[in-house]
Order: C-alpha cells, then structure tokens, then sequence
C-alpha cells in the first residue's frame, strides 16, 4: 500500500510538472505528449532504483524504450490505416494492437537475450 501511495504521489507531482510544461510550449498539441507517460516512467524508474538497485532500473528502463519504439510503430500504422481506409478509430486501434504486442516481443527477444 506504501508503495501506491508513492507511486500516486510521484507520479502527481511530476504529471503536473510536464503539464505545466506542456502548457509553456507551442503548439499546444505537446501538452498531451507531456502529459502522463513521461511522468509515470520517471517515477517507476526511480521508485525501482530505490527498492531493488541501478541493474534493475536499467533492465526495466530499457524494457520501456522497446515497448515505446514498438508503440511509434504501432501509433504510425493506426495513422495509416485511419487516414487511407477510414475506419473506426475504435475498430483500428483494437485490431492492429498484436502490432505493438508483436513488435514489443520481438525486440525483446532479440536486444535482451
């Protein structure tokens, strides 16, 4: 439970700094980038560091890399399909997510063996 409520904390504190962030920055389309993946990343990576040591954090920070290289890909293929066949936002980004599951996998098992 002690481990919630740092993580809700952290992760506040630093949401509401990239917010304000976002909110500086032009266009104001960034203020949705900064918004809540970044802030989550930094406090589990840091809250890693301090319970289980550097080799850890280093192990799931480069997990979060692949998993967000496999998320562009993903996002660029839902952008894709969305523009030239003009599907349901729904529809597309439900039925093209063993992408981001495949590829997520598949660097794993190849950068991490």
């Amino acid at each position: 439970m002690e481990e919630l409520l740092m993580r809700f904390l952290i992760g506040g504190v630093v949401i509401s700094a990239f917010a304000l962030l976002g909110d500086v920055l032009r266009p104001k389309s960034f203020a949705g980038l900064f918004g809540a993946a970044p802030s989550i990343a930094l406090a589990t990576v840091g809250m890693t560091i301090a319970r289980q040591g550097k080799g850890y954090a280093a192990t799931e920070a480069r997990s979060m890399v692949l998993g967000a290289i496999a998320f562009c890909v993903y996002a660029y293929a839902v952008g894709l399909v969305l523009m030239r066949y003009k599907r349901s936002a729904a529809w597309t980004t439900l039925s093209l997510l063993p992408i981001w599951l495949g590829i997520s996998l598949g660097l794993g098992w190849v950068l991490l063996r």
